[in-house]
């Protein structure tokens, strides 16, 4: 009996030692993602990871104004690890804030110089994983059937005739419309800009949510217009939609899709491994070649997509990364935005 006492002790330690190791080995084995691409490349990414590491992924989709204030809610007790894509504007406002951790890339020497200025920009808490330019579409079959103008110009789109005929997101939650504000201001300077996004504001039918939900909606026919960046826009004309996407005459600005490690991320180690997976040649070129990202990879190395747009040939202002994704010039616009756009009557 004895014996048996002390086997039955023996196995207990051996089994509860066993839990302790097993629970720590998991422990180390987690990640919790906060995405900002579209759904389906989240999800890729998210199973192409655990797929590769084995480390268990808990994957969040919002926006990209979503993602920044659920970041900055949770700074004094971080839930999230990595901050995956979204433009790169508010990757600089968190950084600037301190919300996102200094890390720089194994892989930094193979990226873009505009991936590397953005780590730059923002102290090396935050680095470029993408390139997109602005610009909208617009669904040919009703532009057609309505006997609207042909849109070419972000001038052309103040147009009375296309009172509501257009969809924008709001740019308080999407990262796509504070890009569109900023390009706007930037394109014809504070003042004029200011008028114009009141004057296009007449026209708007509906403010999303969602970046790309305009073109998404364009593309089905339940809108006329959507602004959008413009891999949106193929992407939904690659589905076999009508949609036709517009590069404004007067230029574009563009995004620096971001990644940023969370500061005081509960999981650094496999942050710091997924970020380096992220950026490397291999994973930009299956993300971006999959069809579901038509963007430009940030790594040189990398393919990009054969229906990507080519940002060689598009119209490209010199965006200004370091004033507008300044965190009080970002809150002075959307206050004004808010005060002063958005509560016009239409």
């Amino acid at each position: 009996m004895i014996k048996l006492l002390k086997n039955i002790s023996l196995s207990f330690l051996f089994v509860t030692f066993s839990f302790f190791v097993t629970q720590t080995v998991y422990a180390k084995g987690k990640l919790t993602l906060y995405c900002s691409l579209e759904i389906d490349v989240c999800e890729l990414i998210t199973q192409s990871f655990e797929k590769e590491t084995g480390i268990n992924v808990a994957m969040t989709r919002k926006s990209s104004g979503e993602t920044f204030a659920q970041v900055k809610a949770e700074a004094s007790n971080p839930k999230g690890d990595v901050w995956y894509g979204g433009t790169g504007d508010p990757h600089l406002t968190a950084a600037q804030e301190g919300l996102t951790m200094e890390y720089k890339s194994i892989y930094f020497d193979e990226l873009i110089p505009a991936a590397q200025q953005q780590a730059a920009t923002g102290n090396y808490r935050t680095t470029g994983l993408y390139v997109g330019a602005l610009g909208y579409g617009y669904n040919a079959e009703l532009i057609a059937s309505k006997g609207l103008p042909v849109p070419t110009s972000w001038a052309d789109l103040t147009n009375p005739v296309y009172k509501g005929e257009i969809q924008m997101a709001n740019p308080n939650s999407s990262g796509t419309a504070y890009t569109t504000l900023a390009t706007i201001l930037q394109i014809f300077g504070e003042e004029e800009g200011w008028e114009y996004m009141k004057k296009l504001h007449l026209n708007i039918s509906q403010y999303t949510k969602s970046g790309s939900a305009p073109i998404k909606a364009a593309g089905r026919g339940e809108n006329t217009i959507g602004i959008c960046f413009q891999h949106d826009g193929v992407k939904q004309r690659v589905k076999g939609l009508p949609v036709t996407v517009v590069s404004p005459s007067e230029g574009t600005g563009y995004e620096v899709g971001s990644m940023s490690i969370i500061e005081g991320a509960r999981n650094p180690e496999e942050a710091k491994q997924f970020f380096d997976w992220a950026l490397s040649a291999e994973i930009q070129t299956l993300v971006f070649t999959s069809g579901t990202a038509l963007q430009v990879p940030a790594n040189k190395n990398a393919q990009a997509d054969p229906n990507a747009p080519d940002v060689s040939t598009i119209k490209l202002i010199d965006y200004d990364f370091a004033t507008y994704g300044n965190k009080d010039k970002r809150a002075e616009l959307l206050s004004k935005w808010d005060n002063e756009v958005s509560v016009i009557p239409r």
